[in-house]
């Protein structure tokens, strides 16, 4: 009889449990092209370009001045050169647009010029790398006192090799991990990549 217990408590466990849907380690990356913003200034930022000098550090978070995104975001730029180092390039994506990215890339608090970030504002690229996208709330301001009206991507990770390999997904709804681990495991991997070479 505690066998048929646990047996379906586990699998009520499980099946209340979402399964995740994001690109997992091994798979192929999706090229994207997007516009972003470095230092406030506008570009294309392409994927495939980027791999083909090193390792890219492809990080999804929910929407620029808002709590961890904003923490998130200035840890990367912390440890710019430290990625620098490892080869790796370093590109943030959200639903955001290109107009208000422009501002958060330059912002000194935040990215400070150091890496860019892609304004994904029909969410392809996200679908692309299976995430899920939560609607936008009603009423929501981000930091800065603006209204966000878009749906907020879920935070994750892609560390990704030049062969367009995914090693290492990194997931804040599965792994529960802070938006600051995202910056230290994924320069941890990319670190470790390079002293194999």
């Amino acid at each position: 009889m505690k066998r048929i217990i646990l047996g379906a408590l586990l699998a009520s466990a499980v099946a209340a449990v979402p399964a995740m849907a994001a690109l997992k380690q091994g798979e192929k990356a999706p090229d994207f092209n997007a516009k972003a913003s470095l230092g406030g200034k506008e570009f294309n930022f392409s994927l495939a370009d980027s791999l083909k000098k090193g390792p890219v550090v492809v990080y999804f978070y929910p929407a620029a001045y808002t709590g961890g995104c904003n923490i998130e975001a200035h840890t990367f730029a912390e440890n710019k050169e430290k990625f620098d180092a490892a080869n790796t390039t370093i590109i943030g994506v959200s639903l955001d647009p290109i107009d208000k990215l422009n501002k958060f890339s330059a912002d000194p608090k935040y990215c400070a010029g150091k890496f860019p970030v892609a304004s994904d504002a029909n969410g392809a690229i996200t679908k692309s790398y299976a995430l899920n996208v939560g609607a936008a709330r009603e009423g929501a301001k981000d930091t800065e006192g603006q209204a966000i009206d878009h749906g907020f991507a879920e935070r994750t990770t892609f560390v990704i090799t030049p062969d367009h390999k995914v090693v290492a997904t990194l997931s804040s709804a599965d792994d529960k991990i802070s938006p600051t681990d995202h910056v230290d495991k994924s320069l941890a991997l990319v670190q470790d990549i390079a002293k194999k070479k």
